[in-house]
């Protein structure tokens, strides 16, 4: 059986009718023949449809391209965007949206590019940017690529530093070097001295780019810096100088002042108990015996006093132990006949 191809164009309307009606026997070669006449025809309607009866063309989709060529843009800075399409007829209107929210129209009398002017005044406005091109044939017009700004800010002073200033031999340490201000991504590279001891840390986001040293001698005691750099140009920076301290130096100084301070310590509190168990009861027990009589008995009258006359000192009872005192006995003289008086001494035992 043979295989019938109907093909039919109505030119009131862009419209094209596609019939193909194949040998069921034989029904792969013949839908490859279908294919590529229905492939022919696709191209053949849309020929037809950028040619209208007065033969005015359809626009072409419209290009948007920074002026300066570069999409990268500073703060206050001003760009110009070029819309314009290749093909279509004259006149043409551009319409440039940011965000889906339009920003400005302009309506040009042949095929030249609509030019619009811009100022980078907030981060909002790096984008994102589309252009819409409309001509008198062109339903709902036609709209661009999309476009949006990257926006470079020169880098700050970049600051190294560490979890810690001190160290020692075989401790390991880590290295910081962040930049608060600066467009990202931002790229830092660590020294020691003038010698690189780092691959260049490439960061995504404001975090600060870290690397981890081990402090084998004497000599990583250096003096430690950063780098950091972005993509604006002429614009890296060096950091602050970072040095280690050898943390051996004070190691014996700081527990020799501790045993000193706690010895100190020790001391006053020793001293302070003493005072009311041995100083105060010394004290006591001296001014006491340097109240009583003397030990020694010896006789208050003159010898040459009669001697029947006997005085008593009077006792004051003290406590219930063995004490001595003094006991005083005087003889008087005869008239006829001189003596010598003697004193006496007795031992007195005082019970309760």
């Amino acid at each position: 059986m043979l295989f019938l191809t109907s093909l039919l164009f109505s030119y009131c309307k862009p419209r094209t009718y596609f019939l193909c009606i194949t040998n069921p026997s034989n029904r792969e070669p013949l839908f490859l023949v279908c294919k590529l006449s229905f492939l022919l025809l696709v191209q053949m309607s849309q020929q037809i449809q950028k040619t209208t009866a007065n033969g005015k063309e359809m626009l072409s989709n419209p290009r948007l391209l920074p002026l300066e060529g570069t999409s990268n843009v500073m703060m206050k800075q001003n760009v110009s965007l070029s819309c314009h399409v290749d093909s279509g007829s004259p006149p043409v209107r551009y319409t440039l949206f940011k965000h889906n929210k339009k920003v400005s129209t302009l309506n040009r009398p042949d095929l030249t590019p609509g030019l619009f002017n811009l100022t980078i005044n907030s981060e909002s406005d790096v984008g994102e940017y589309k252009c819409k091109a409309e001509n008198n044939i062109t339903n709902g017009g036609k709209y661009s690529n999309s476009l949006r700004f990257t926006l470079i800010e020169p880098i700050s002073k970049p600051v190294l530093s560490s979890l810690t200033s001190q160290a020692k031999k075989g401790q390991n340490v880590t290295l910081s070097c962040l930049s608060v201000n600066g467009s990202l991504p931002i790229t830092y590279i660590f020294f020691k001295g003038k010698r690189s001891i780092s691959q260049p840390v490439k960061m995504q986001k404001r975090e600060a780019a870290m690397i981890f040293l081990f402090i084998n001698s004497s000599s990583d005691f250096g003096t430690y810096k950063c780098r950091a750099e972005n993509s604006f140009r002429n614009n890296t920076k060096y950091s602050n100088s970072f040095n280690f301290t050898l943390a051996e130096e004070r190691r014996h100084s700081q527990p020799l002042i501790i045993s000193l301070v706690l010895i100190l310590l020790l001391f006053v509190i020793g001293f302070a108990l003493a005072i009311p168990f041995f100083i105060i009861p010394s004290y006591k027990a001296k001014k006491f015996k340097s109240t009583r009589p003397s030990a020694g008995l010896t006789s208050t009258m003159n010898a040459e006093e009669a001697e029947d006359d006997v005085i008593y000192a009077e006792i004051e009872p003290v406590k219930p132990e063995e004490e001595y005192i003094n006991i005083s006995v005087i003889r008087r003289e005869d008239e006829e006949e001189k003596r010598t008086c003697a004193t006496v001494y007795s031992k007195a035992l005082i019970r309760d």
